[in-house]
């Protein structure tokens, strides 16, 4: 069972406005099977969580490491703005015990990395459209500015960005990530995709997120471009 999303929001000190939005952000997709409904679920607040939380990322990164070229800022960005790192942010928060699942899905599916990393970007989308942009940027920036301070640039690799500045540097064009297959049940899926340049696949990869089988796809376009 989940407990009452208003417990959360009263940890976090929030004075929601509309409860539904904060509601709807920690529903995963198989509850609409259990309650005869379509599309109630995190998955278009998740859309814009993501983007926001992306944003803010890369505005502390730009702030806090003011010598850092775009490769490196990309960087900094990737490496927090990932599947695991999220969903470690989403655990911090117990955001597990708030999950709304369908009794086709086991309880412990609560756990999901996947999840947890979609449940955290729809609240931050719920946030945003009961509080504002101002209000959800500033919760953002407390939740990553120590992380953004403390991050090890040196220890991430971002194969997306490498990739797309050797292929500009020799094209000036951008590569295309494509969505090969999806496979396993919603709760546990596994991507992969491929890399394309002009109609050509430059590499595969697979993941647990689309970021990181574009990631995985990526490096694999510069191993065999190294060759």
């Amino acid at each position: 069972m989940h407990k009452n999303i208003c417990e959360l929001l009263t940890k976090l000190s929030i004075q929601y406005k509309d409860i539904s939005l904060y509601e709807l952000a920690f529903t995963h997709s198989s509850y609409n099977n259990d309650a005869k409904t379509f599309h109630h679920d995190y998955e278009r607040l998740e859309f814009i969580g993501d983007s926001i939380v992306n944003f803010v990322v890369a505005d502390l990164a730009y702030s806090t490491y003011k010598k850092m070229n775009q490769g490196e800022l990309s960087k900094v960005r990737a490496g927090i703005v990932k599947s695991s790192y999220l969903a470690d942010k989403a655990r911090l928060y117990h955001f597990e015990d708030y999950i709304k699942l369908g009794h086709s899905l086991p309880d412990n599916t609560r756990n999901s990395r996947r999840i947890l990393e979609d449940v955290f970007e729809a609240f931050i989308g719920a946030l945003y459209f009961d509080q504002g942009l101002t209000y959800t940027i500033k919760v953002v920036k407390d939740m990553f500015i120590s992380d953004v301070k403390h991050f090890d640039a040196s220890k991430m690799k971002d194969y997306k960005s490498e990739l797309q500045e050797a292929m500009q540097a020799e094209h000036r064009e951008a590569v295309k990530y494509i969505v090969v297959e999806e496979n396993g049940p919603a709760h546990d899926k596994t991507f992969l995709i491929k890399v394309t340049y002009n109609g050509d696949t430059l590499g595969i990869g697979s993941g647990k997120s689309k970021k990181e089988a574009e990631q995985n796809a990526a490096q694999d376009a510069l191993r065999k471009k190294a060759v």
